[in-house]
């Protein structure tokens, strides 16, 4: 049996990709919901919340770029010269997030400097994740094998509003993360904030639906003809029906569900935009086989990734297993 290993690299990359962007959408929601929980008790069980996984989350950001760049070098000498903006001030801000999550705890004086960098890195990275998503399905100008747009050809109204919408959907897992990990006051106020961001998250994937075809025909071909148009049709209500079991969640008490299902309508965006693209990792004209770089290195790699995805998917779910439950004053940093 003969293995297509551009699309075998092709799915790994993209489960890379979507770990990435639930479990570290996540903890970015807890620094956008920061402003919100002025009193440093909430913000310090804010922080403790994910205290134990969230540097770990960004390993899956680490194994997509990284996979990128070996596994399919054409696409990664495209990408980054038309996303070069959006992609440098994203790692700034993750690394400001990053120093603030360990200096926060070493200061008084300066606390409320490093909350603001907290707040203000999750925000930015979120916003900036949303534009490179943005950018990249209204596509990317390719000539000669080469990047052949401007320099700001990724700043449009669809990537800003889609970067809008991704501060909302990472709002929205952060809310429901805390109603899950936490308890009294701060539990109130999160599902609080849940349910805004939940209608203001489905709100943003009806109208990207709607205005995605109108980006590129591709799409219009996808959505609406052949085998997968099913899906266009089957997504608006799986969507509603996570919308229902995130309300009914925040309502009854079930702290576990309205974050699943919040997963859930990440999970269902995802599979439209691998729908959309597929087979392209570059649209409208590069595909996975015109990128990929040649068998042997793909075989060569895939020998190591058999070993270290199941490694890197082992130690994160014992991380989450072990600190699994609600937390307390009395737990995480100090």
């Amino acid at each position: 049996m003969v293995i297509d290993l551009p699309f075998l690299w092709a799915a790994i990359i993209a489960f890379a990709v979507l770990a990435y962007v639930v479990m570290d959408g996540f903890d970015l929601g807890i620094g956008i919901l920061f402003p919100f929980f002025p009193e440093k008790r909430d913000r310090d069980l804010m922080m403790n919340s994910v205290a134990p996984v969230w540097d770990g989350n960004e390993t899956w950001l680490v194994l997509g770029g990284g996979g990128l760049l070996a596994v399919f070098p054409l696409a990664y000498a495209i990408v980054l010269p038309a996303l070069y903006m959006p992609l440098i001030i994203m790692l700034l801000a993750l690394i400001f997030r990053g120093v603030a999550f360990e200096y926060r705890w070493r200061t008084r004086r300066a606390e409320f400097l490093w909350n603001h960098a907290f707040a203000w890195g999750s925000t930015v990275a979120a916003f900036c994740q949303g534009i490179a998503l943005g950018a990249l399905v209204q596509g990317i100008k390719v000539e000669n094998r080469a990047y052949a747009g401007g320099w700001w050809d990724w700043l449009t109204p669809f990537s800003i509003a889609t970067g809008v919408a991704l501060v909302i959907g990472y709002t929205l897992l952060g809310a429901t993360w805390l109603a899950m990990k936490t308890d009294g006051p701060l539990n109130e106020r999160a599902r609080t904030i849940a349910r805004i961001a939940a209608f203001g998250t489905v709100g943003a994937m009806g109208i990207f639906s709607l205005w995605t075809p109108f980006t590129e025909p591709l799409y219009v071909e996808r959505w609406f003809n052949g085998p997968t148009a099913v899906f266009s049709f089957l997504v608006p209500v799986l969507v509603l029906g996570c919308l229902y079991v995130i309300l009914r969640g925040l309502r009854d008490g079930h702290d576990w569900k309205p974050f699943v299902a919040s997963l859930g309508l990440f999970l269902l965006g995802y599979a439209g935009i691998g729908i959309s693209f597929y087979p392209y990792i570059v649209p409208p004209s590069v595909t996975i086989w015109d990128a990929a770089a040649p068998d042997s290195s793909l075989a060569f790699l895939l020998a190591g990734a058999v070993v270290l995805v199941p490694m890197i998917l082992c130690y994160t779910a014992y991380s989450y297993w072990v600190f699994r439950g609600k937390i307390s004053e009395d737990d995480g940093y100090h």
